[in-house]
């Protein structure tokens, strides 16, 4: 029997944002269970630190970088800063063959709610293998933000103040219930908890009552380089919004169960980059792992991923191999008893092998960000193999090395000791970018030599927490 799929892709969402995960702060009961049910990945990674990115690698199981589109679409890029970012595509190539297009050619029905973010007409989740698309748009966030009327062409509006998150579960249940006798592919895709900042008030008030009741430890902002960064969780609004998000979810999951489909179904949940935690929009702490959005630092790429299996995954299973975006293709294609695709997804690996509980070799991860990020993210490229991490710094043309074993908070540069780690590193990532055709960052003419190199200024205790 094909199982049927429900993917669960969040916004935003950072490592530390799950209480499964470590949050001492948020609420998230529903994917607590989930993660109980089937395996949680420790060092799942996306696969760019913004979103439009990863969610281009999710659907093709290609690198970004690979694909041209390494920034949000369509991007912005600042005139003052020393290198001009790389040009970018702002849509998904038609003719790149998607996710849900395989799905549907194997005999699935395909469904898509919420954000989408891979270009307008012509390139929508209806032009690109979904069925159904309920709410997904070329914006970034909700055009009438998180409450009904939503002002979306795609979501007809529903009674005055309705909440996003729980409309898109109800369209996602809908969709399940009229499918039950199909194989199907429904992909949940939230605009939570990307900005605006907009909860519910029953939500919100808890939260500031618990803050009333255990005021949040001092300081609660640090530095990375002359940007803040946010070091403890008590937004109150992000915190309603994590948990809104939840409870949205606890709807599909308990769906599934009253359908009697929990047993062949197989939920995969994932977030597109890690949390908002520096610049305007730092919404969250990612502590401690360093930074956040916009950063190739662990706190921007490492994200939470969830994935049960009825019959396979075990409970309360953990895996610390590194895995990424890309993997998703494949391992669904596998899960779903397809053949593999592979001139598609040919960046991403199959990870049933590691679902069985089977060992996985070593491989490296690469990351490639030639862009500035608003909340201080420079231009840079990266690598991971094994417990060492390297990111070059396009700017200054300067790397940093890492042993995530030891300094998951990327705090001890060992570059300098290293050296000749670092240059092995580098080489790989260098052949690798050249093996995509990573596009570079040009030299701005008209900017100031100045560089913001990244340092950070957190406690000794900050870091430790």
């Amino acid at each position: 029997e094909k199982p049927n799929i429900v993917f669960i892709l969040v916004d935003d969402l950072g490592w530390r944002d799950l209480a499964v995960y470590g949050s001492q702060f948020y609420e998230t009961p529903n994917l607590d269970r989930l993660a109980g049910e089937g395996m949680r990945f420790t060092s799942a990674y996306a696969s760019s630190p913004l979103c439009s990115p990863t969610r281009a690698a999710l659907l093709t199981g290609k690198h970004p970088a690979r694909l041209q589109i390494t920034n949000w679409i369509p991007g912005d890029n600042p005139r003052d800063r020393k290198l001009l970012g790389a040009t970018i595509r702002h849509a998904l190539p038609l003719e790149e063959e998607t996710l849900a297009e395989a799905l549907k050619a194997g005999g699935y029905k395909t469904f898509f709610a919420g954000k989408w973010h891979l270009g307008g007409e012509g390139s929508a989740p209806e032009s690109q293998g979904f069925d159904i698309n309920k709410g997904g748009l070329a914006t970034d966030r909700p055009p009438g933000g998180y409450f009904s009327p939503y002002e979306n062409p795609k979501l007809p509006d529903g009674p005055e103040g309705e909440h996003l998150p729980d409309r898109l579960a109800k369209e996602t249940c809908l969709f399940i219930q009229q499918h039950k006798e199909d194989h199907f592919l429904a992909v949940l895709s939230f605009y939570s908890v990307h900005p605006p900042l907009e909860a519910r008030d029953d939500l919100k008030q808890e939260y500031v009552e618990r803050k009333r009741r255990n005021p949040p430890k001092e300081p609660i902002f640090a530095k990375e380089g002359k940007h803040p960064v946010r070091i403890v969780q008590e937004q109150v609004d992000y915190a309603a919004m994590v948990e809104a998000m939840d409870q949205a979810i606890g709807k599909v999951l308990l769906w599934l169960e009253q359908q009697s489909l929990a047993d062949s179904t197989v939920v995969i949940f994932v977030s597109d980059n890690g949390g908002a935690s520096t610049g305007e929009e730092a919404a969250t702490s990612n502590m401690p792992l360093r930074a956040g959005k916009g950063w190739l630092y662990e706190g921007g790429v490492r994200t939470p991923w969830l994935i049960r299996w009825p019959g396979v995954t075990q409970e309360k299973q953990a895996s610390e191999v590194p895995v990424i975006s890309m993997d998703i293709y494949p391992t669904v294609l596998a899960i779903a008893g397809l053949p593999p695709l592979n001139e598609q997804h040919v960046d991403g690996v199959n990870l049933v092998g590691l679902l069985e509980g089977k060992e996985m070799p070593p491989r490296p991860l690469f990351w490639h960000f030639p862009h500035y990020h608003a909340g201080g993210g420079p231009p840079s490229a990266a690598v991971r193999l094994g417990q060492w991490k390297l990111i070059e710094f396009l700017e200054d043309d300067r790397v940093e090395l890492y042993d995530l074993s030891k300094d998951p908070g990327e705090r001890n540069d060992l570059a300098g000791q290293m050296a000749d780690r670092a240059t092995s590193l580098r080489e790989i990532l260098d052949r690798w970018q050249a093996d995509v055709n990573a596009r570079e960052p040009e030299k701005n003419p008209e900017a100031p030599e100045a560089t913001d190199r990244p340092t950070v200024e957190v406690s000794e205790e900050a870091a430790g927490a």
